[in-house]
């Protein structure tokens, strides 16, 4: 047992920690652990940690020369490019003879393998090295090998992008035509909405009054974003805003149209009424009567508009963009087709796939680019959607419900019809929509 313990011991691998001292005057953690009290297994912990045991150098050099020497390739792409080419030929199990069909026949590709061999295209450079290299393959590493198959044939990466373009034009123009509908259903649920035209016609009849007298007044339309300036002209009594007025004129003349029409429902002899008699019978009824029945009907505003909230989400800059996009994308293949392909008096199938491909995809393409053109005509730039809405929003908070409580029914009308009416215009905002109302 002495002689293990004297015998010298293995050298293991260091583990690098900061070592702290104990300081003996002050009671630490450190003095709760006893000497012996653990004890792990040695042989173990040299047969995980310890050095492995030098080989001679006659050993060495024995394996050394057993062992098959790493394959040596000619490099022509940049190291990191073609790391990454072979690393995605293995993922996708790419055979060049794949490729090469599709380039000659017109055969589809999965999309995310054209868009990356797009990304990783030769330079200039690197190109005419690969046409120029006249050595064995056998030399050449898995990336340069699969770009020398694809740059022997003519307009190979031209090819691909036509083959991008023919793989995802289908998806691009439904999905935008998609939000093109959705928009012009919008569009005509918004003129079709009584309630809203009632809200634009009060705004408009409350402006010009306010107007009165200056070159503001005597409007006929205004922009959207008009609405969201409500909130921001204040009453003399520094609470009240336009919007409150506007909101409560609508829900009591709402409120004494419900009323009629519910008494001429159950009569049928108030069609005879005359017109001066039914206005004293309507006085009758009290304000809150009114409001309650005017809440009802306003509160529908936010269900009538359920395609305008869907059509708040599109953005028709980026259907613009996008809609430009596969307008360029159709002239240069157009060009693609009727130029370089045609100077190389190939009859392939490739060539003839295309030539069907752009003689479709102009109708499409065209169709889309009038729609687009259509609906942009009917836009116009309001404010940021953000803005508007935390106008809103401040507003709401300032309102409180006062249906119970007589002497404030005439200053600020209930949260509910604000949270129900007003988000919807907000949502209109974003689509910038542009209406007139007569």
């Amino acid at each position: 047992m002495e002689d293990d313990a004297d015998a010298p011991k293995a050298k293991l691998k260091p583990f690098f920690w900061d070592k702290v001292l104990a300081n003996p005057d002050d009671s630490m953690v450190w003095h709760q652990i006893k000497s012996g009290s653990f004890q792990f297994n040695e042989e173990m912990i040299e047969t995980l940690f310890g050095y492995a045991p030098d080989k001679n150098k006659n050993e060495r050099k024995k394996e050394s020369s057993s062992q098959d020497p790493a394959p040596q390739f000619i490099q022509i792409l940049d190291p990191k490019k073609a790391q990454n080419l072979s690393i995605l030929l293995r993922a996708l199990n790419v055979l060049i003879e794949e490729v090469c069909d599709a380039l000659r026949e017109g055969n589809e590709l999965p999309v995310e393998l054209v868009q990356n061999l797009l990304r990783m295209a030769p330079t200039a450079d690197e190109e005419l090295k690969l046409r120029l290299y006249s050595g064995e393959l056998s030399q050449l590493g898995p990336a340069e090998r699969f770009l020398k198959a694809l740059v022997d044939i003519p307009f190979a990466f031209k090819r691909l992008e036509a083959l991008l373009f023919m793989c995802t034009l289908q998806e691009e123009i439904t999905s935008s035509k998609e939000s093109f509908q959705t928009l012009e259903v919008a569009c005509k649920e918004l003129r079709n909405s009584r309630l809203f035209l009632k809200l634009l016609e009060a705004v408009l009849k409350t402006g010009n009054r306010m107007n009165d007298g200056t070159f503001r007044g005597g409007a006929q339309a205004f922009k959207l974003d008009t609405l969201l300036k409500l909130s921001d002209v204040k009453g003399i009594d520094g609470k009240t805003t336009l919007l409150h007025f506007v909101v409560q004129e609508i829900v009591r003349s709402e409120g004494a149209r419900a009323a009629r029409a519910g008494r001429e429902s159950r009569s049928l002899s108030s069609i005879s009424i005359k017109t001066d008699d039914l206005l004293e019978e309507i006085s009758t009824d009290t304000e809150e009567h009114y409001r309650s029945l005017g809440l009802q009907v306003v509160s529908r505003l936010s269900s009538e508009l359920e395609n305008v909230k869907r059509a708040a989400v599109v953005d028709t800059d980026n259907l613009t963009r996008s809609a430009a996009k596969l307008g360029q994308s159709l002239l240069v293949t157009r060009n693609f087709l009727n130029k370089d392909m045609k100077n190389l008096e190939e009859d392939s199938g490739f060539h003839q796939t295309l030539k069907g491909f752009v003689q479709n995809a102009e109708v499409d393409v065209m169709s889309l680019l009038e729609e687009e053109k259509e609906n942009y005509g009917s836009d116009k730039v309001c404010k940021e959607v953000g803005e508007a809405q935390k106008r809103l929003a401040k507003t709401q908070k300032k309102e409180a419900s006062t249906v119970s409580s007589p002497s404030n029914q005439r200053q600020q009308p209930s949260p509910d019809l604000r949270q129900l009416l007003f988000p919807a215009i907000a949502e209109l905002t974003h689509r910038r929509f542009w209406f007139q109302f007569g």
